[in-house]
């Protein structure tokens, strides 16, 4: 579900392991916000997430979230918000090496590290939460504003647009990319170059540069959880992600049937 490496000057990395496509249910929330705790309380330095290779993650666990009940629901999404809050908080720098496809809740997450380094190849990047009747609270529309800006924020959430490693790049969406095979030692390299830096010049930078991200989840409170629990368990939004769900289910077993075969 989460591996957690060990790398030097301080580095841990937190490798989502939820074969096949790395799909995020409330485990993985949990062991993510549980592993990033640990490494801050015991004097990491920094924190690398990464995937498998060919998918860094493709997302929410549909499925999962619609054979729960309501209190699932709002657990589900909570761990999600608190992520989120946690991350934007987080007084070590967290960098995103993106393995592979890296789609909706997977691209969120990275969107709050402090840089990205996407592997090149045949993968897609982006937020697609509108193609399946979700609509992301504004919190979340404001971390993406501040990394790609403004008209492109609107474009890739209001069309559910995918990107391909080039356009993330053009975009602003990724910092840089680099072969599979070392975009983890590259995202590695860039969070050693970072905290070579004089430590308390950089870290006060650090937070002042990302003090308007931490403001927007200062009060956990206050976040739209509610109204967002809400929203999602309208009839119409869950008509969507049923059907969703069910193509899922069946090009999954048209590919086992494949392999079988």
């Amino acid at each position: 579900m989460l591996d957690i490496l060990a790398h030097d000057a301080g580095i841990t990395e937190l490798r989502i392991a939820r074969p096949p496509i790395n799909l995020i249910d409330v485990g993985v929330l949990r062991a993510l916000r549980q592993a990033l705790a640990q490494a801050r309380d015991s004097g990491q330095r920094g924190v690398l997430l990464s995937g498998t290779p060919g998918v860094f993650s493709a997302g929410v666990d549909i499925a999962a979230l619609l054979d729960g009940d309501r209190a699932d629901v709002r657990t589900y999404w909570e761990q999600v918000f608190l992520l989120a809050a946690e991350m934007a908080r987080s007084p070590v720098p967290i960098f995103a090496a993106i393995t592979g496809h890296c789609m909706a809740a997977g691209a969120l997450l990275a969107v709050f590290c402090d840089y990205r380094v996407m592997a090149r190849g045949a993968w897609h990047v982006g937020l697609n939460e509108v193609r399946v009747g979700v609509a992301l609270p504004e919190c979340f529309h404001y971390a993406v504003r501040r990394v790609v800006g403004a008209l492109n924020a609107e474009r890739l959430l209001v069309f559910g647009r995918m990107l391909n490693p080039g356009q993330a790049l053009d975009m602003g969406l990724v910092d840089e990319l680099a072969e599979p095979a070392l975009v983890v030692d590259t995202a590695a390299s860039r969070l050693r170059e970072l905290l070579a830096l004089p430590r308390r010049g950089m870290f006060e930078t650090r937070a002042i540069a990302r003090n308007d991200l931490a403001s927007q989840f200062a009060d956990v409170d206050a976040l739209p959880l509610e109204a967002f629990v809400e929203a999602f368990l309208q009839p119409e939004t869950q008509a969507v992600l049923r059907h969703v769900a069910g193509h899922a289910r069946r090009q999954a077993a048209a590919s086992a049937e494949a392999v079988a075969g």
